[in-house]
């Protein structure tokens, strides 16, 4: 049975991390021209849509957001990557595609939203944006921007909600729980 541990990140926590987070995208591409948001289903997606927002109303330009489904790509399901329905993203190769994931700890889920963008086309760059940075990596991937670092045990998960999707936002350390990745 799966047991709250701590809080680690509230509402206003998770919004001033994604504003962050925004701000440093903006900064370091130089404004959003040619920037395609990508977030991994399911919390990803909400979270790509909140930078979108906030980059808008920044930059005045509202990137686009596509949403990535990694079923068929993971290295730990054997499901047929073909079947798999690929986003549309106009002149790929003239776009920096930033992968937006909720939680990264071993690696694979962005492996396989890498994966995803590749058979999209070749994008001029890919970036990963992660609100959670566990460590705990299987493979050599190190996200370009982090709301939060945070070591946990191997026993400790962590889950994100989000309003959209769990109707709170909020970020916990669980125990006693199955992990998603």
């Amino acid at each position: 049975m799966e047991q709250k541990k701590a809080e680690i990140m509230d509402e206003g926590a998770m919004r001033r991390a994604i504003n962050r987070i925004s701000y440093e995208v903006i900064e370091r591409n130089h404004g959003a021209t040619d920037l395609v948001l990508a977030g991994i289903r399911t919390r990803g997606v909400y979270l790509a849509e909140r930078m979108a927002d906030k980059i808008a109303e920044v930059e005045g330009t509202r990137p686009q957001v596509v949403s990535l489904d990694i079923t068929g790509f993971r290295d730990d399901h054997p499901e047929d990557p073909i079947a798999c329905q690929l986003p549309q993203i106009d002149d790929i190769s003239q776009k920096t595609v930033l992968i937006v994931d909720d939680v990264l700890s071993t690696g694979r889920t962005v492996r396989a939203a890498m994966e995803v963008v590749l058979h999209m086309g070749r994008a001029q760059r890919i970036q990963l944006a992660a609100l959670i940075d566990r460590g705990h990596r299987e493979l050599p991937i190190r996200p370009d921007f982090v709301g939060k670092n945070l070591p946990t045990s191997r026993t400790e998960l962590v889950r994100v909600y989000v309003k959209e999707y769990d109707g709170k936002d909020s970020v916990v350390i669980v125990t006693g729980a199955q992990s998603v990745e």
